[in-house]
């Protein structure tokens, strides 16, 4: 072995690596080699990195979430139709039941009306009748068929029929039961005579 920094065979003398260490006045740190790591253009752009498993079971959970919020859009939309449904079928059956308990009041109002033709409905009586007509419309109650209106086969039921001169048209020229409406829905027709035109 030679001495050190004396040419070794072949002619090269071997060396020590030297490292630069900072003085304490000094600003710079110690020098320290190695492999650079650097951010690539995408990361600093914050874009997404080149695919790989993590990438993979990402696009998967974005996946489920999407049909998750399908799922819960489409329950949201049935339930909505649901509660629509609930309510049209519950308005329903509060007209049917009206509709009901009115037509089964319908023969006490026919009575009313033959006492108050007769001359019969006065005093408190009279007064009761009236009350129980004004609550009756205010679940949408109203009649119809008096003498002198044409004659509607939809809302009419004639009961006789003859021929005038003093018509120009089928008219009612008697009733017989008025009829009644509820709402727009035809509750009970009218009995009538319809004079026809000669």
């Amino acid at each position: 072995m030679g001495q050190p920094g004396t040419p070794v065979s072949g002619g090269t003398t071997p060396t020590t690596p030297e490292t630069t260490e900072a003085e304490p006045g000094d600003d710079d740190s110690t020098v320290v080699t190695g492999e650079i790591m650097s951010e690539s253009n995408e990361d600093r752009d914050g874009a997404q990195p080149t695919p790989g498993p993590l990438g993979a079971e990402l696009e998967s959970l974005r996946s489920e979430l999407d049909e998750r919020l399908r799922d819960l859009q489409r329950v949201t939309a049935e339930y909505a139709n649901y509660r629509k449904r609930v309510e049209r079928d519950r308005s329903a059956v509060v007209d049917q039941a009206i509709a009901m308990v009115i037509s089964a009041l319908l023969p006490v109002l026919d009575d009313l009306d033959r006492a108050r033709e007769h001359g019969d409905l006065v005093g408190p009586f009279a007064a009761m009748a009236e009350q129980l007509n004004t609550a009756l419309a205010k679940f949408g109650l109203t009649g119809f068929g008096e003498t002198g209106d044409s004659f509607d086969p939809t809302r009419h039921e004639a009961v006789a029929h003859q021929t005038s001169g003093d018509v120009t048209e089928p008219t009612c020229v008697a009733v017989m039961r008025r009829g009644y409406l509820l709402g727009d829905r035809l509750l009970r027709a009218a009995l009538v005579a319809v004079a026809d035109p000669e």
